[in-house]
Parts: C-alpha cells; sequence; structure tokens
C-alpha cells in the first residue's frame, strides 16, 4: 500500500505523451532501454502503479501486474491489471494489457500485488490486499479498525486463466487482527525457498496495547513479517514480527550463509531514513534483530524498494577487469537491490550490487538504470544455464514517478560493467 505520493501527480504539465499506452504487443531487448506497459492515460485521471514481476522458468514468460486506478490516490485503486511476456533469447515479447477479473471482492479496492511461483506443480500465486473503498490507510491506522482482507487468486497455466478468489483473513490471521490497525502483502514479488517454502513479505500497523494509553495512535508501530506455506499452497501461516526498529513495505532473498546454511534476508523501507535489513535463519518464522543500512539511504518520506538473489557466472575477462577479485564470492548468491537513488526524492532509479551479502557495509555504489523520476520497482532475475538476465519493472516519468510503469532488461554484464567499486 503506498504512501506519500508526489504532490505533482496531479499535475497538467507533463510531457509525457499519453497516446503512449501499449495496448498491443510490444518487445523489450538488452540494451534498448525500457520499454512501457502500462501508461496514465491524462494527466490525474486512469492511472497504473505498484508494479510487480514474475518470471516462470519453466515456460520462460514474465508476468507483469500494476494496479488500475481512477486517479493517482490510492484510495482510487480499482482492481489489478496483468500483460504477459515470452522471453525469446534476450529479448522480451509483450502481450496486451488484461484485467484480472476474479481478483475482486465485493465492496473492496484490490492493492498490492505480490505473485509467487510454486516450481513442483508449476503454479502461481497471486496474493493481493482487499480493502474496503475509500477507506484510507491512514484512516484504519488513526481510527485502529482494519479495513484490509488478506486474498490470492491463482494460475496453473502460466497466467492465461485464474482461479476464483480465496480470502484467507479469518483462517490464516484470526484473532490476532484485532491487534492490526492494518496490514498489507509486498508489494512486488514472492519467494520459494531451496526448502520449498513459499514466502509472502507483509507488513502490519501493530497496537501495541499500554496500561497508561491503551487507545494512543503514538502506540501504534510497523512492522514486517512474512506469510508462508509448507506444503506447496495448500495451507498458509504467519511469522513473527520485526520489532526493533519500524518497518513497512519489504522484499525477502535466499541467502547462503559462511557455514553454508539457507538464510533468508528481509529488505524493508523504513521512516527512518535508511533501509533496514534483518536475516532469519529459520527461514523466515523468526529474524534475528533488525539494523539500518547506512549504504541504502532512503528517498525523503521512503519509496518501496525491490531485491533478489542469484548465483554469479562470471567469466575470466569479467573477473580480471574487477579490483579485489579475491573476494568475491562466486559459489554463494549475490544480491541486486533497486530503489530510487537520491536521499530527497523519487528520482534516479539505482541498482546496488552486493557480492557478500552476508558481511555487513558490502553494498557497492548504484547504477542509475532510469534517469528522472522514478518510484516503486521490481526486480526479476532468469538464471538460464551459462546466462544471467535480469528484468526491472518500475514507474518512471518525465514530470513525476507515475506517468508509466515501464520494463528493462539487463543482464551480469551490464551490471558488474555499470556499479560503482569503492
Amino acid at each position: 500500500m503506498s504512501t506519500g505520493a508526489a504532490a505533482a501527480a496531479a499535475s497538467t504539465t507533463s510531457k509525457i505523451d499519453y497516446s503512449c499506452t501499449p495496448e498491443n504487443m510490444a518487445e523489450a531487448r538488452v540494451g534498448s532501454g525500457k520499454v512501457a506497459l502500462f501508461c496514465q492515460e491524462a494527466p490525474g485521471g486512469i492511472t497504473y502503479r505498484i508494479p510487480a514481476l514474475l518470471y516462470l522458468p519453466q515456460e520462460s514468460i514474465f508476468l507483469a501486474f500494476a494496479e488500475k486506478r481512477s486517479s493517482f490516490r490510492d484510495e482510487d485503486a480499482e482492481f489489478l491489471v496483468m500483460r504477459r511476456g515470452h522471453k525469446e533469447g534476450m529479448s522480451v515479447q509483450w502481450g496486451p494489457k488484461e484485467p484480472l477479473t476474479t481478483a475482486l471482492l465485493p465492496g473492496h479496492r484490490t492493492m498490492n500485488p505480490c505473485p509467487v511461483y510454486e516450481k513442483t506443480s508449476g503454479q502461481v500465486f497471486l496474493f493481493f490486499i482487499c480493502v474496503q473503498r475509500h477507506i484510507s490507510e491512514w484512516h484504519q491506522i488513526m481510527s485502529r479498525k482494519n479495513a484490509a482482507r488478506l486474498c490470492f487468486v491463482s494460475s496453473q497455466d502460466g497466467g492465461y486463466t485464474w482461479s476464483q478468489l480465496t480470502d484467507l483473513t479469518d483462517q490464516v490471521i484470526g484473532h490476532d487482527l484485532r491487534n492490526w490497525a492494518t496490514f498489507a502483502v509486498g508489494p512486488g514479488h514472492g519467494l520459494q525457498m531451496s526448502c520449498g517454502r513459499l514466502v509472502i513479505p507483509a507488513y502490519a500497523y501493530y497496537m501495541h496495547w499500554s496500561f497508561f494509553a491503551p487507545s494512543s495512535v503514538n502506540n501504534i508501530k510497523p512492522h514486517c513479517f512474512i506469510f508462508y506455506s509448507d506444503d506447496h499452497g495448500k495451507n498458509w501461516a504467519w511469522g513473527q514480527l520485526l520489532k526493533s526498529l519500524h518497518t513497512i513495505e519489504c522484499q525477502v532473498a535466499e541467502l547462503t550463509s559462511q557455514d553454508n546454511e539457507q538464510v533468508l534476508y528481509c529488505n524493508a523501507r523504513s521512516p527512518d531514513k535508511y533501509r533496514v535489513e534483518a536475516f532469519s535463519v529459520d527461514y523466515g518464522t523468526e529474524f534475528e534483530e533488525s539494523f539500518l543500512c547506512k549504504e541504502l539511504p532512503e528517498t525523503g518520506t521512503g519509496c518501496q524498494g525491490s531485491v533478489v538473489s542469484f548465483t554469479p557466472v562470471l567469466q575470466p575477462s569479467e573477473l580480471d577487469r574487477r579490483e579485489n577479485t579475491s573476494a568475491l564470492e562466486t559459489t554463494k548468491p549475490w544480491m541486486v537491490f533497486s530503489h530510487p537513488a537520491s536521499r530527497h526524492r523519487r528520482i534516479n532509479l539505482g541498482i546496488y550490487l552486493n557480492t557478500s551479502p552476508h558481511v555487513k557495509e558490502s553494498w557497492e555504489d548504484p547504477w542509475v538504470l532510469y534517469e528522472g523520476p522514478s518510484g516503486y520497482s521490481d526486480l526479476a532475475v532468469c538464471e538460464d544455464g551459462q546466462s544471467l538476465l535480469f528484468g526491472c519493472l518500475f514507474e518512471c516519468g518525465v514530470s513525476n514517478e507515475i506517468e508509466e510503469i515501464a520494463f528493462q532488461l539487463f543482464t551480469d554484464a551490464d551490471l558488474l560493467r555499470n556499479v560503482k567499486e569503492d
């Protein structure tokens, strides 16, 4: 659930071509820059926000999701839309935009797409929240009355058809919901760990009851956590809240520790000027103490960011070109993070590389993938044989960051060539 949209979003001075809305085929190629997938249809009018991206390796298909809104405001979200992209070598052919007509709950708006791919069955689970119409996140916090529901739809055929909506709120959260002023999933992608656990990142505004101020809004604090399933998506539960710092929108990635144990990494938006990081050694059921990452500053009031891990595939020439190559761990996963690079506003989408994720302060300076207004983003990685290909779906524009949602491809070689070493 996004917050702090730029006031300029309603401006009528944008230079974007509003006839660009791509309804038919579009092609993205490595080296050719971005291609627009969802475009604002008029200044202050129909707007597409909150990107989510998923890659299905067995089908070589990207799925791109977004919210369709009647305006840029969160309260004007309506339903989710999707485009399907077929990967062919170093290019992706995108099909037309489609509404997700089954991802609807009467009297509610659908928000925060968060897909995850279950590799054993080939099933896609698309999680989201359904929020009572016209009720803002801030109103829920101030009234201490949740208006969100935890829902999903699923697909067995690569996103061509979708199941009817399942509302998991009562089954999974149950009576604990009385302590949540509101909550949301993602936004962005979920994850299946190597142990098979499906992970959906989430956050809740938790009401910390106090004897001295039992109903004070000051006792409501945001904390991220995960929903998870250990039986291929049949049953779901949720892990403990990350409580040491205030955290909201988050994403997770799987890493390997120095002892070759699997670790779940969490990267979260924070009101405390920097991103928050945390690690879990029990697959996300509980996270260890979180900490502020001074190499990943937040953008003004903050912005959602995306993170993925991947196993590097490096050629000798690429290793020779980089300094301190002996320190590079080429047998353990690295991480890539996307987020606006400015400390003050949502501008210049940065791509950050971390070649030693288990070591603090190991993020390299960002490569600016897009110069100009940029906002929410989501990353996906294709690990096909001996090549690595990354997809980035991100909000961007000329005058403000919500004019379009664009997609761009880049390779591991592009990443290594463009990131800045200390």
